[in-house]
């Protein structure tokens, strides 16, 4: 019973609606033109100003909403722009920042070479061996380039290795801390002399007496002896130094100069004489 009376309710208010509206309709239209109002007209005029003034609120709001909505849709147009544009903008100071690192690097590089009294080529690495018994790198410059085996390879912070392969247009390059490697050096402080070999990370300063005095931070340099590295390149700093009771040697530990992990480009200093063969 109460479901029948939920549902005849809207009946009603329709019904009298469609009776009521028709007859204020009618006497606003009888009422047009005359100066007074009629007692219906007045009535009538009651009845609508509500109805009247609630449907013209409504149509503000809703055109309020509605630009609003629109104005919504502007901004989030406007957004959606700025973001592109923004993004876009982000790509090209990018690729500013990368132009203008690789263009100090070069700058550094040719420095470098004009510093250098061999003849000397630049070369960028392409390629680094991953296996764990040898560090080699690849670089995209070759025998057309005038490269052979033996040449040393440097780079604006020190020392980083030599030749060891070469085919017309690539050479392959055994770092400085391959085990492999070895190099004549000197303490730049005291002027002693040893032998820097590979282990792999850094390097190892061998043949360095019990007697000599050797500091931390002290500079290590290439001594020239050996026809392979000129006098004077960087090669790294003592990092740890220890004196072993037994035997004649300590044991010294040394930072590369070159940082072996963000290498980009080389300078191959250009012998007219390979000293290897």
């Amino acid at each position: 019973m109460r479901k029948n009376k939920g549902q005849t309710r809207p009946i009603r208010i329709i019904i009298i609606l469609v009776i009521v509206l028709p007859v204020i309709f009618y006497v606003l239209a009888s009422t047009i033109g005359r100066k007074d109002f009629s007692l219906p007209h007045r009535l009538a005029i009651e009845m609508l100003g509500p109805v009247q003034t609630a449907f013209s609120k409504t149509l503000d709001l809703s055109s309020d909403i509605w630009h609003h909505y629109l104005a919504l849709v502007q901004v989030s147009r406007e957004n959606d722009q700025l973001r592109r544009e923004i993004k876009h903008n982000k790509k090209i100071n990018a690729s500013f920042r990368e132009a203008a690192a690789v263009n100090g690097r070069l700058q550094k590089l040719l420095d470098l070479e004009q510093s250098v009294k061999d003849p000397s080529i630049t070369a960028q690495i392409i390629g680094r061996d991953p296996s764990i018994w040898f560090k080699t790198l690849t670089v995209n410059k070759g025998s057309s380039s005038g490269i052979a085996k033996g040449m040393p390879v440097i780079n604006p912070e020190g020392v980083v290795g030599q030749v060891i392969n070469v085919s017309p247009h690539y050479s392959k390059i055994l770092a400085a801390t391959d085990p492999n490697s070895a190099i004549d050096a000197i303490v730049q402080g005291n002027r002693t002399q040893g032998i820097i070999k590979g282990n792999g990370r850094g390097y190892q300063l061998l043949y360095i007496s019990r007697e000599n005095i050797v500091r931390l931070g002290a500079h290590i340099i290439t001594s020239g002896m050996g026809g392979i590295f000129p006098k004077g390149l960087a090669i790294g700093q003592i990092a740890k130094v220890i004196k072993r009771r037994r035997g004649m040697f300590q044991k010294i530990r040394v930072k590369p100069a070159a940082d072996f992990q963000r290498l980009e480009y080389l300078t191959i200093i250009l012998h007219r004489k390979p000293m290897i063969d």
